[in-house]
């Protein structure tokens, strides 16, 4: 993958990101804050607890930072896939946030 395209991929995850937060706002009682300073996402949910999405553009990877722990994504063609076989970008930014807000949340690209 050129740098370029990682960009593209990458930068369209992060605003899939907040286009979801607002989605979620919208639609439930999440109350979920989501401040984005160039390559890197904070969402903060209601009870303080905070997920950390940030690029690492030399590696071409985006990290995300939860209270489940530290997870490392690499676009597999298709999708954003964890390096340790966790699962996909998405499924585990729901599972986690979920967790952290009390109440289901989905996010999705």
């Amino acid at each position: 993958m050129t740098d370029t395209e990682y960009q593209d991929l990458a930068e369209a995850l992060l605003r899939s990101i907040e286009l979801a937060c607002d989605r979620i706002n919208d639609a439930t009682d999440a109350d979920l804050d989501n401040q984005r300073v160039g390559g890197m996402i904070t969402v903060t949910f209601a009870n303080g607890s905070q997920i950390i999405i940030n690029l690492q553009k030399p590696l071409h990877e985006v990290w995300m930072a939860a209270r489940a722990g530290g997870f490392h994504f690499k676009h597999d063609g298709e999708r954003w896939m964890d390096t340790k076989q966790q699962g996909e970008f998405f499924s585990l930014l729901s599972r986690f946030a979920s967790e952290q807000a009390g109440l289901p949340l989905r996010f999705s690209s």
